[in-house]
C-alpha cells in the first residue's frame, strides 16, 4: 500500500535530485551519489581524487551529518587530517531497508534545506 506521505516524500526527493543536478550540472542518480557530494560539502576540502576507502569515509560523514539533524550523532571533532568524527547520541529505531531509504531521504532532503539552502517543495 502506497501512502500519501510516502508520494509526497518521492516528489520532494525527485525535485531534490533535479535542483542538485541544475547546481552542479549533473543529476545525482542515486541516494549514494547525493551521500558523497554531502560528504565532500562536509569535508570542506573541495573536489579531488579520492580513494576508494576515502569515498566510504565521505559517505559515513554524510550519514552521520544528516542523521545528526535529528539528534542522532554529534559531531566530536576533527581529526589531524581535518576529516569530522562523529558520535552517536541515540540509538536509531529498527527499521527494515525501505524505512531506512526513507528516514535517509527525509534527512537528506532536511539537510539541503537547513545546511545548503535548497528550499524543496513540500505538499
Amino acid at each position: 500500500m502506497v501512502y500519501k506521505k510516502d508520494l509526497v516524500l518521492e516528489r520532494s526527493w525527485q525535485a531534490l535530485l533535479k535542483e542538485i543536478g541544475n547546481v552542479t550540472g549533473k543529476r545525482p542518480k542515486d541516494m549514494n551519489a547525493v551521500l558523497f557530494l554531502i560528504g565532500v560539502q562536509e569535508l570542506g576540502k573541495g573536489i579531488q581524487p579520492f580513494s576508494k576507502e576515502e569515498k566510504q569515509d565521505l559517505m559515513h560523514i554524510a550519514i552521520c551529518k544528516v542523521l545528526s539533524l535529528a539528534g542522532f550523532y554529534v559531531l566530536e571533532g576533527l581529526d589531524e587530517d581535518g576529516w569530522p568524527h562523529w558520535k552517536p547520541t541515540k540509538k536509531l529505531p529498527r527499521f527494515d531497508l525501505m524505512e531506512q531509504e526513507k528516514l535517509l531521504k527525509y534527512q537528506i532532503i532536511e539537510y539541503f534545506e537547513q545546511e545548503i539552502g535548497i528550499v524543496n517543495d513540500k505538499e
